[in-house]
């Protein structure tokens, strides 16, 4: 990426709030046309550089460039050349999807003649011509995260921060808002996304970067990512919680072994392959546990995540016996 082709830039960004490092020296860039997916634990630092990249907090010590605006020097300019659409929708209810971007198009102060041009190429592009003319208050959760992500792209903003778009989100109107991303990817918007969603980074991100504790621990792609793991993942199904209640005390001296208690499933970092998975699941079945259902994978973001940050499912040691 040329830095002609770089939009987004941070260097060492870094902030505080109080005895609390919230970010600690983050660096990336975002280059046209690509989505970053900033993935992280609660409390890790993801919407604080967002804010500080906005303008909505000040920068304690770094740097940072929108469209090569200093964030710092030049907010007003960063201003003009983003959108943001935060965790909480900034919609009116009351009003309809076309009123809400009328309103969002003279708070950016676009022509009067140019206004209704943008709003219906808007509401086309994004297929929201069926329900543009419904109150807000009546659409699905879906439609209405689609509309906040449209009202941050009436000014035809050169950067969009998506600060976790999909939280709270049904799968369909997940996939409804991937499909947006991805489409203003594809027309050149440079795309900051974060997201506690593993699968939605993998689907949508073409670089991650991975912070806790405000560092970052790791950067790539999903499929480097996945690679650097370095190990597959023995996925075992078990029939009841007794049985996972056995299997956990089977597995729990394995490095990096975790649980999914509602799934019933264990998940095991296996380092030699299937002779190391055979001897597991006939271990499994002498103690007593039924299987169901079992796979040798390959890691998935998931896994990187529970081994950068231990963050991700359960770990087997923190499980109450």
């Amino acid at each position: 990426m040329s830095i002609q082709d770089t939009v987004i830039r941070a260097a060492g960004l870094t902030k505080s709030f109080g005895d609390v490092l919230a970010a600690d020296g983050v660096t990336f860039s975002v280059g046209r046309g690509e989505v970053l997916g900033l993935l992280g634990p609660n409390g890790a630092g993801k919407t604080t550089v967002v804010k500080m990249l906005t303008t909505l907090i000040p920068i304690d010590d770094g740097t940072a460039t929108v469209a090569g605006f200093d964030v710092t020097s030049e907010p007003e300019s960063v201003r003009r050349v983003i959108g943001l659409a935060g965790q909480a929708a900034a919609v009116d209810e009351k009003l309809t999807a076309r009123e809400n971007l009328e309103l969002f198009s003279r708070l950016h102060k676009l022509p009067r003649q140019r206004r209704r041009s943008r709003i219906d190429e808007l509401l086309g592009r994004f297929d929201m011509a069926s329900f543009a003319d419904r109150p807000a208050s009546t659409y699905s959760g879906g439609q209405r995260r689609r509309l906040d992500i449209v009202a941050a792209l009436v000014a035809d903003p050169l950067a969009l921060f998506l600060d976790e778009p999909t939280t709270g989100l049904d799968p369909r109107s997940r996939a409804e808002v991937w499909d947006s991303i991805r489409a203003l990817a594809a027309t050149g918007t440079a795309i900051l996304l974060t997201t506690q969603y593993l699968d939605e980074a993998d689907q949508l991100a073409d670089q991650i970067l991975v912070i806790d504790r405000g560092q970052t621990v790791a950067g790539g792609t999903p499929d480097r990512l996945k690679a650097d793991v370095g190990r597959d993942v023995l996925e075992v199904h078990v029939s009841t919680d007794a049985d996972l209640a056995r299997a956990r005390e089977l597995v729990a001296a394995l490095p990096g072994a975790s649980v999914d208690l509602n799934r019933r499933q264990l998940d095991v970092p296996i380092s030699s392959g299937a002779a190391q998975s055979l001897d597991l699941l006939r271990r499994l079945q002498d103690t007593g546990v039924t299987i169901d259902d079992f796979q040798l994978r390959r890691p998935t973001l998931d896994d990187v995540f529970l081994a950068l940050t231990g963050s991700s499912t359960t770990p087997v040691e923190e499980i109450q016996q």
